[in-house]
């Protein structure tokens, strides 16, 4: 399978597409633009010209058109000087024309609307020389159609001016080599500009990717380079996720060297009980039965998922009432009576499994030794989860011995099994505190207090 491309090389391409057709479309705007407003100054011009003939002409008194030997325009008068003129009087059937035009067929105008301009561009006819074949010659052409008076007579004048296009395209070419001349090379420094303010901007995506290498590789341990806001959460999270994996990683060899230890006190016991082969039975079962405790004490250890930030938020108050229609059926015959404060909106970022095991352990503690009653208190307070379960049985022998940290479980406070030990581990993942004392009833109390992620 072909790999895709790069961000950098995705956003060069799309930058020189964009680029590209901005540029083409900006140089043919410009383009257009420079060639009307040329064009509409010609026009401007021919109808000058076309003024200075009619302020020229004149009729004698038979109603014949009289014209000035010569002009103010002096190109009128040059032959072959790329600028005609032709005025038609229609009455008559006769026309003047330019000494510029001898020799040429000429398309001028001879029919046009009293009172209104025609400017346009002409083509030039097949034969444009009488001596010499002509095509793919044009001109712009000024035409104005007026009702001349004199001696209380109307005659019908055309004023007819034509320019050889040929000057106006090449002015325009030449407007247009330079334009985009322009262009290009301004195309061409706005891509190098732009590819090299991608590779600054993309750089801290670079120093992020080497920095993770590094890490697999050992060199470092975290992400410690200082990036851009943008990259910030990013590298932080990443972080965490390093962190949560090496804590996990050390619960399972601390409970795997615990797991270990543990387990050589019943395996001596069960050793010893060999002399004695009429407590044999009974010495192996209390063993084996220490042995599943332990090990279950110690997958629970390991099993923890821990405080993690990317852990859906949990509802707490459906997960408290699971686990106290449960512990009512386990305790039937004591008739507990289960109060539970929790508000119903109330979530917090734990796993599911975590929260059962952290919560089912306690309440089955103190569902175990209370005698009718077991109340649980959940709360927001400054961004802290805080957990307090108490019951009116009688309370812990050694409330500070239950809260010392890293006890294996044959050195736990007897009488209370391995649920408050798992607790305790599963608390310290999440860097939470776990705090034991005497309720004001005179029975247990536990405090459970978890920081915000």
């Amino acid at each position: 399978m072909k790999a895709p491309l790069s961000i950098r090389s995705r956003l060069v391409a799309g930058g020189f597409l964009v680029l590209l057709a901005f540029l083409a479309f900006a140089g043919w705007a410009v383009q257009q633009a420079y060639a009307d407003s040329l064009r509409t100054q010609r026009f401007a011009r021919l109808q000058t010209t076309v003024y200075l003939l009619m302020a020229g002409a004149e009729l004698d008194a038979t109603g014949s058109l009289v014209m000035p030997p010569s002009l103010a325009e002096p190109r009128l008068s040059l032959l072959g000087s790329g600028l005609y003129a032709n005025v038609s009087n229609l009455d008559k059937g006769e026309e003047w024309q330019s000494a510029s035009t001898v020799g040429l067929n000429l398309p001028f105008q001879r029919h046009q609307t009293t009172g209104e301009w025609r400017l346009e561009t002409v083509a030039a006819p097949a034969t444009l020389r009488i001596d010499k074949p002509t095509a793919g010659l044009a001109f712009l052409a000024a035409t104005y159609a007026v009702k001349w008076s004199t001696n209380n007579k109307d005659a019908p004048l055309v004023f007819s001016v034509l320019e050889d296009k040929a000057e106006f395209d090449q002015e325009v070419s030449a407007f247009e080599r330079t334009l985009w001349s322009w262009l290009i090379g301004t195309g061409l420094l706005l891509l190098l500009t732009q590819t090299l303010l991608l590779r600054w901007g993309l750089r801290p995506l670079g120093q992020v990717a080497r920095e993770i290498q590094h890490i697999e590789q050992g060199v470092k341990t975290h992400v410690e380079g200082n990036y851009p806001r943008e990259l910030v959460g990013l590298t932080h999270n990443l972080n965490l996720m390093i962190d949560q994996e090496r804590a996990r990683q050390t619960r399972y060899k601390e409970a795997l060297d615990d797991l270990a230890h543990s387990l050589k006190t019943p395996l001596a016991a069960m050793r010893a009980s060999l002399d004695e082969p009429t407590a044999l039975a009974n010495i192996v079962n209390q063993q084996v039965t220490r042995m599943d405790d332990i090990v279950r004490h110690q997958l629970g250890r390991a099993g923890a998922a821990g405080a993690t930030r990317f852990s859906p938020h949990l509802a707490l108050a459906p997960v408290l009432f699971r686990i106290r229609d449960t512990l009512a059926k386990v305790y039937a015959e004591k008739n507990l009576s289960f109060t539970i404060d929790c508000p119903p909106n109330l979530s917090w970022q734990i796993t599911e499994g975590d929260a059962f095991e952290m919560l089912g352990n306690v309440l089955d503690n103190a569902a175990k030794w209370a005698k009718s009653e077991v109340a649980v208190t959940v709360s927001l307070e400054r961004d802290r989860l805080c957990i307090r379960i108490t019951d009116d049985g009688p309370g812990f022998i050694d409330p500070q011995a239950g809260q010392t940290r890293r006890v294996r479980l044959d050195e736990t406070v007897p009488g209370h099994g391995i649920g408050l030990a798992v607790v305790r581990d599963l608390v310290a993942s999440y860097q939470g505190e776990l705090t034991i004392s005497r309720a004001p009833s005179g029975g247990a109390q536990l405090d459970i207090i978890l920081p915000g992620n």
